[in-house]
């Protein structure tokens, strides 16, 4: 979506930061006559980097793109007023007593969570845990990792503990909150009240001004800080959004009902429901699913579903990320009815050696392995729609919601193979699209908040509709 330099005369320009646990751009969200266009102006990698201690990112090289990002946004849009930050959830740094950043960031895809499992359900059972912050059980999520980090030996320097969005904003503002959406994916936010829950702290031992305070989407965090005024050449503000990139990203989806499921699908799928109370009942906990904040205070009932990831993986393991298109084609002429594999097996939250975990995987139920990449595509793909559909039809039981379609966005609305083989599984309509959907989230919450969108989610979802371009498939 590269656009041209500059806007129409009357058009409003929002930058967009969002930045995935593969990859990040910076966008320039232009508004005409209310219709919002993307235009990409700058575009980069992101992965975990191995240290001695573990899996970590990279966070001065992705500060270094993001201001490279924003150099190129004020130099194409000067009339640029507002940036909003979206990322991944779940990660954090820790800040010092003088706000400075102690190590990179350590990634959920470490080992690290997994293993202070016991150490922290010792403490408050998963039954409380769920009947406080209303989350699926996940062994990497921030409680976990800090059970762990409690251990070692940054914690007896740590001041503060900044999600990353918010550590991104502190860097080009100053100024340290907490973004709630993101804030909720944590497992440290009460669900009833949308704070940072005393019980969960506790059971931490961490205090509870470590974690700084909690805002919503849609307020202006701070003005950028001078010097990157000066450098840049304009005097945006950073305006907060649904900075997890799902919240943003259902802000997105383009339904005009709510009867409806939707599939955010990228490294990570996420498959569920809007509604406006969580579920908190036994059924729900024992199915696993999720209670996480939206934009204007919906929750967003879902599943984490194992995503593309294990996709991006084979292709980085065989080396054939040129071949993908190939690939898919070749995986559309596989016969259907073929194995299938639990994407959510933590057998492939790491890195490394996928088509190796996968067969391994298949042998273990007795099913046969596919005897070529295009097999293997196809055993994901299958696997990823099996678990799309059954998540969405157990969304919508759990929470007595009917359900007409599923709206599948991000890049796995691009995969055709997989939009028909979710239509196919589930028995409902696919409506695919919009890619972008995170980055039309995040502009638009920023747009109503300066008064250049409508005011509710319905209104700027129907003008989504109209404005995006979107593929249905039926089943």
């Amino acid at each position: 979506m590269t656009g041209p330099s500059g806007a129409p005369a009357g058009a409003r320009v929002f930058g967009a930061i969002d930045i995935g646990a593969s990859g990040g751009r910076v966008m320039a969200g232009v508004l005409t006559a209310g219709r919002p266009e993307l235009h990409t102006v700058h575009r980069f990698g992101n992965r975990a980097v191995r240290t001695p201690d573990g899996l970590r990112w990279d966070w001065s090289r992705l500060v270094a793109e993001v201001e490279q990002g924003l150099g190129s946004l004020a130099e194409a849009y000067p009339q640029t007023e507002s940036i909003g930050i979206d990322t991944w959830a779940i990660d954090y740094g820790l800040l010092d007593a003088e706000d400075r950043l102690l190590a990179d960031p350590m990634s959920y895809r470490d080992d690290r969570g997994p293993r202070a499992v016991p150490e922290l359900d010792a403490r408050i059972d998963r039954q409380q845990q769920y009947a406080i912050n209303g989350l699926q059980h996940l062994p990497f999520t921030t409680g976990y990792q800090l059970a762990a980090e409690r251990s070692g030996p940054l914690w007896p320097r740590a001041a503060r503990i900044v999600l990353l969005p918010d550590l991104l904003a502190h860097h080009l503002t100053g100024v340290l909150r907490t973004e709630a959406t993101n804030a909720s994916t944590t497992g440290l936010v009460d669900v009833h009240t949308g704070d940072w829950s005393a019980e969960m702290l506790a059971a931490l031992d961490i205090p509870a001004g470590m974690l700084p305070p909690i805002d919503q989407p849609g307020e202006v965090r701070g003005r950028l800080r001078p010097e990157l005024a000066e450098r840049w050449g304009f005097d945006a503000v950073v305006t907060t959004v649904g900075s997890h990139d799902t919240a943003s990203a259902v802000v997105g989806v383009p339904a005009s009902s709510r009867n409806v499921a939707y599939a955010s699908s990228g490294t990570w799928s996420l498959v569920g429901v809007e509604l406006d109370e969580p579920v908190l009942t036994e059924a729900s906990r024992d199915a696993n699913f999720t209670n996480e904040r939206g934009v204007d205070g919906r929750i967003r009932y879902l599943r984490n579903v194992g995503g593309l990831w294990l996709l991006q993986e084979c292709l980085r393991a065989w080396d054939a990320e040129a071949d993908q298109a190939a690939l898919l084609a070749a995986a559309a002429e596989v016969a259907p009815g073929g194995p299938l594999i639990d994407v959510d097996d933590e057998e492939f939250i790491a890195p490394d050696g996928m088509p190796e975990r996968i067969a391994a995987a298949l042998r273990r139920t007795g099913a046969p392995v596919p005897q070529d990449r295009a097999g293997l595509v196809r055993c994901i793909l299958d696997s990823l729609a099996a678990a799309y559909a059954n998540t969405a039809s157990r969304a919508a039981e759990l929470a007595g919601r009917r359900i007409e379609a599923i709206h599948l966005v991000g890049g796995g609305s691009q995969n055709e193979l997989l939009c028909r083989l979710v239509a196919q599984a589930s028995g409902l309509p696919v409506i695919a699209g919009p890619v972008e959907a995170t980055a039309l989230g995040n502009v638009l919450v920023q747009a109503r908040a300066h008064g250049a969108a409508p005011t509710t989610l319905e209104e700027l979802r129907r003008r989504l509709a109209t404005s995006q371009e979107l593929r249905r498939y039926c089943p």
